[in-house]
């Protein structure tokens, strides 16, 4: 079955840096984009970055844009995304997700993903 597991969450000091890790299995990598959600306590999921199947293009929330990088390396089946300048209203759990959708390519659309991982949490103290 298709698994992600996502890893590299803690607590990090407001300024410090962390790199998300997210290993996709029971899937063919390649063919999907991917994306990373988070979600704080009391809120919405909301939409952080994704990136295409071959990792030619990404997008980001207005709130990362600048301080997050997402990428990808296909020979290991994983996607990454690099937090730096961390604040606390980063303070969050963070899901990657595969997209699944063949319409238009929206990809802050949280419906248009069909695998999620577990989560791993990020909290950043001020």
């Amino acid at each position: 079955q298709v698994q992600l597991v996502e890893s590299g969450g803690g607590l990090v000091q407001a300024g410090d840096s962390l790199r998300l890790s997210c290993v996709v299995s029971g899937r063919i990598f390649s063919r999907d984009a991917m994306g990373w959600f988070r979600q704080a306590p009391g809120e919405e999921r909301e939409f952080v970055a994704a990136i295409t199947r071959s990792g030619a293009n990404t997008h980001y929330a207005d709130s990362v844009k600048g301080r997050f990088t997402i990428s990808r390396d296909n020979a290991k089946n994983t996607v990454y995304l690099q937090m730096n300048s961390l604040k606390p209203e980063d303070t969050a759990v963070y899901y990657c997700a595969t997209y699944d959708y063949s319409g238009t390519y929206a990809p802050e659309r949280r419906a248009n993903y069909d695998y999620w991982g577990q989560g791993t949490q990020v909290t950043v103290s001020s």
